[in-house]
């Protein structure tokens, strides 16, 4: 008897969330909430698909040899496109039946296209961010960079996308469903199944958010640092003299990219925080409800780009028309000064 006390059982063998409540796609949400999602989501991929679509239709329309930060606004332009017409169509009609209709294999695709086109983004914009820092901090970069030499780097974008995002396929990693059941992502939670699994969630987060973000924000602080002490040294400069143009349009270049990735991880930051929770706290930490949020704010990411472009258009339209307007008055000045005359 002392003996049979003594004696531990073996633990239950662990089990998956999307396997603790019997169906792994009913939704666990409201159908209220879940037409509310699915029409969030449709606005948001018919943004996103039209705005990236005429970014990329404009590209092509050019008859002219694209310069390296046209290249890669096209890159970021196309995976932003790939994740809107891939996944947003299947997540609108799951949504609108109350449970996910595509089986495992859907899950798989979904979840994989998702993370590729995902990565892609947030490491093109890695790529801009370290074109931006060597151009500004670097000025001979600039003299030797040529179309190859992007055409490289957006290779590397591709490659690398596609080998992290392939992983879960082929057995390190998994995709799985959304907690709540018409989603699917990557299997977050294998972090608490296994060393393999853990192995695979460190790495995800490390190569694919950790690294990229951190390249990106020490690309745009030493950026910061170099523009305020060259602010005076630049001034000193007459305004028409050519490099000092050419230093200002790099300048533009790069606001508009901090806007594109300051936005791009505003939007990702909040679902990463919410899967890390997930994945080494204990089952059900984060709501149901509440892990919606971040999700829906990510798949929002691909719509902001375009408008950027768009405000920045329009922001040099209107430059351009006050100029045209005071070149105008200045004119009819010196008509009305010469007829007193």
């Amino acid at each position: 008897m002392a003996v049979m006390e003594n004696e531990t059982w073996p633990q239950p063998a662990y089990l998956p969330h999307y396997l603790l409540r019997g169906d792994p796609f009913a939704s666990r949400l409201s159908r209220e909430a879940d037409i509310i999602a699915a029409f969030y989501i449709c606005f948001i991929g018919i943004m996103s698909a039209t705005g990236n679509g005429y970014v990329i239709y404009m590209t092509i329309k050019r008859k002219t040899k694209l310069k390296p930060p046209e290249l890669m606004t096209v890159n970021l332009a196309i995976f932003d496109f790939g994740i809107s017409v891939t996944g947003k169509p299947f997540f609108i009609v799951s949504s609108l039946s109350h449970r996910w209709l595509f089986g495992w294999e859907g899950c798989r695709f979904y979840g994989w296209a998702g993370f590729f086109f995902g990565c892609g983004s947030l490491i093109t914009l890695t790529v801009v961010s370290l074109d931006r820092y060597l151009k500004i901090c670097h000025l001979r970069y600039g003299t030797w960079l040529q179309r190859h030499h992007v055409f490289l780097c957006l290779l590397f974008v591709w490659v690398y996308a596609a080998f992290w995002a392939t992983m879960p396929l082929i057995g390190w990693g998994n995709y799985a469903p959304e907690p709540f059941g018409t989603s699917c992502t990557l299997d977050w939670w294998l972090a608490q199944a296994s060393v393999s699994g853990q192995s695979f969630v460190m790495a995800i987060l490390f190569f694919c958010l950790i690294l990229p973000t951190a390249i990106i924000v020490f690309s745009y602080v030493m950026i910061i640092f170099k523009v305020k002490s060259s602010a005076k040294e630049i001034s000193n400069f007459d305004a028409t003299n050519t490099n000092t143009n050419s230093h200002s349009l790099e300048i533009k270049l790069t606001k508009v990219a901090m806007l594109i990735c300051a936005g791009f991880l505003i939007a990702w930051i909040p679902y990463a925080v919410v899967s890390v929770v997930s994945a080494f706290g204990e089952p059900d930490s984060v709501p149901i409800p509440v892990s919606v949020i971040p999700t829906l704010l990510a798949k929002s990411s691909a719509m902001y780009n375009p408008i950027i472009y768009q405000v920045v258009n329009l922001r040099r339209y209107y430059r351009i028309s006050s100029c045209f307007k005071v070149l105008k008055k200045r004119r009819n000045f010196r008509k009305s000064s010469i007829s007193w005359h």
